[in-house]
């Protein structure tokens, strides 16, 4: 994608084009005007996908009554024929393209687009034979984490290293684990994996969210993190880049009242577009984390650190007491960290009260 030094920020039009191909155009309009770094659908075979699978909650609350999950799914294909369309759109308008694989045949279709990264959505976390072939392209992914635990992140990063630097298939999962003890395994997925918290459901409650998780994740496995967004409005997506986020990735439609699974969840367009916004100011505050004196406190610091001067009248050669000595802004002249060390030295000159004292043979600096 672009700058890898700035936030990643996918804005996820998934399935919100609703089977349009009008509708599908608009999403990548609003997601390049937003400033997003990459507009991402979803490329599936709802016949290969859903099988006979029940919908979920979410999907029954936010969609039509009484379908399977095959039949709702089928309505909200992606068209190969449109991938190629979109992806030329969208570079032309200065924004990436991606999308979601979610079975074998539709991951194949994806690698003749040549796209920058893979995303491996949380369903699929537990797919290994998916997994590998994701790392078998040996092209970076980033990998949500929906639905798990911490032992099944470590298992699909096993899967993972091993598909990156095996040409062949594991014959068993003990040949992953095998793999995954070697000191150097882990150390290998630094650049190519980043690990996204995500709470799957739609919308996702707040006490659910555990934005702490990300802490954990980087700790566990030592990987850049990020977070995949399904609450309502903007402050978790922002709040997880102040707390470390590399990627943020947020669902968006062109209008929230529309019947779908995922449109309630979703960001309207002057939503997304405020996100990106608050997210740069945020990532452009965070800075580089050194404590240092920044360029424009010089002068704020002249003018606001006092100095040590003479609270009394003091005569050349008096022995300077505690009693002789206090502090004022006056601009230049010795810190005061330095007070004490002046007790008992000579005065190097004569001193009203409050001018600057400077004593031979003292300590130096501002």
């Amino acid at each position: 994608m672009n700058d890898n030094n700035k936030v990643q920020i996918i804005a996820e039009a998934g399935v919100n084009h609703n089977g349009d191909r009008d509708a599908a155009f608009a999403l990548v309009d609003v997601a390049a005007a937003s400033g997003a770094s990459a507009v991402k659908f979803q490329t599936f075979s709802a016949q290969r996908l859903a099988g006979g699978a029940p919908k979920a909650d979410y999907q029954q609350s936010n969609g039509a009554q009484g379908e399977s999950q095959q039949e709702m799914l089928a309505r909200l294909e992606l068209p190969e024929s449109w991938h190629v369309e979109l992806q030329r759109y969208a570079r032309s308008k200065g924004i990436e393209f991606l999308s979601t694989a979610f079975d074998l045949p539709s991951f194949q279709f994806l690698r003749t687009l040549d796209l920058p990264v893979y995303k491996v959505p949380s369903g699929e976390l537990t797919n290994a034979p998916l997994l590998w072939a994701f790392a078998n392209s040996g092209v970076p992914l980033i990998v949500s984490t929906g639905m798990a635990s911490l032992g099944e992140v470590e298992q699909a990063l096993a899967v993972i290293a091993h598909g990156y630097e095996n040409e062949s298939e594991p014959k068993s999962a003990a040949d992953i684990w095998q793999h995954w003890s070697r000191p150097s395994t882990a150390d290998m997925l630094q650049g190519k994996v980043t690990l996204l918290h995500c709470t799957s459901q739609y919308p996702a409650a707040l006490e659910e969210v555990n934005l702490a998780a990300m802490d954990t994740l980087a700790h566990a496995f030592g990987l850049p993190v990020g977070y995949s967004d399904h609450t309502l409005g903007t402050a978790v997506p922002v709040a997880a880049v102040a707390r470390g986020a590399r990627v943020i990735e947020k669902h968006f439609t062109l209008d929230r009242s529309l019947p779908g699974p995922d449109h309630r969840a979703s960001l309207e367009p002057e939503e997304l577009a405020d996100m990106v916004r608050q997210i740069r100011t945020v990532e452009a505050a965070l800075g580089s984390g050194l404590k240092r004196v920044q360029p424009t406190e010089w002068n704020t610091r002249q003018a606001a650190r006092q100095q040590i001067v003479a609270a009394r009248a003091i005569r050349q050669g008096q022995r300077l007491s505690r009693e002789d000595l206090t502090t004022a802004r006056a601009g230049q002249g010795l810190s005061p960290m330095h007070l004490w060390d002046l007790v008992g030295l000579s005065a190097d000159s004569n001193y009203k009260p409050g001018d600057v004292i400077t004593v031979a043979g003292g300590p130096s600096g501002v």
